[in-house]
């Protein structure tokens, strides 16, 4: 009798043990509530503020200029901000298509705004995310992160800031649009 209840004891052990292992690897990436990330191609790097509140991402951008290219409303801007790694003011100019445009309302009003995809660095892979730009000049973070972006981050400790370090080259895991909201659907 006590070496069946010993067997059976062991046998419920093991079997505790066994399922922790499977529920550490699907435990989902944590990340602090201020990241440091990089705009891609330019690899400028940035404090990125998680923010729960805001659906879509916002990034910061001064002279924005719309046009038309081939049939397509674009936008040209101005990122300027200071690189989280240096220190040093830097600058930079992008074009890119306007992907939709935005009413964002809020306690100060409503805004309007365009949308872009940019490629941003979050740890070791690159990711095609969609932003409204704004100008942050006046804020403490030219990068926020809204909902449908920190999706694909991970879930966020808010006692914790810089747990990733930007890491991408050329060899880099590349999730592009497409691919994100795949994902989003499947909900992995």
């Amino acid at each position: 009798m006590r070496s069946a209840l010993i067997g059976l004891s062991a046998a419920v052990a093991s079997l505790v043990f066994s399922s922790i292992a499977p529920a550490e690897a699907a435990r989902p990436n944590v990340i602090g509530w201020v990241e440091k990330g990089k705009i891609m191609p330019w690899g400028a790097t940035a404090k990125f503020k998680m923010d729960t509140g805001a659906l879509t991402s916002s990034m910061h951008a001064e002279h924005i200029e719309a046009f038309e290219k081939e049939g397509e409303d674009w936008v040209r801007f101005d990122i300027e901000l200071e690189d989280a790694e240096t220190g040093k003011q830097i600058e930079q100019r992008f074009e890119r298509r306007v992907i939709r445009k935005v009413k964002l309302s809020g306690a100060g009003g409503s805004d309007h705004r365009v949308t872009v995809l940019m490629n941003v660095c979050f740890g070791d892979a690159i990711f095609e995310e969609e932003f409204s730009l704004d100008d942050r000049d006046d804020l403490n973070y030219p990068v926020l992160i809204g909902r449908r972006t920190i999706e694909h981050f991970g879930v966020i400790d808010v006692t914790r800031t810089f747990t990733k370090d930007p890491t991408c080259d050329d060899d880099s895991k590349v999730y592009d649009r497409e691919t994100l909201q795949a994902i989003s659907e499947v909900g992995l």
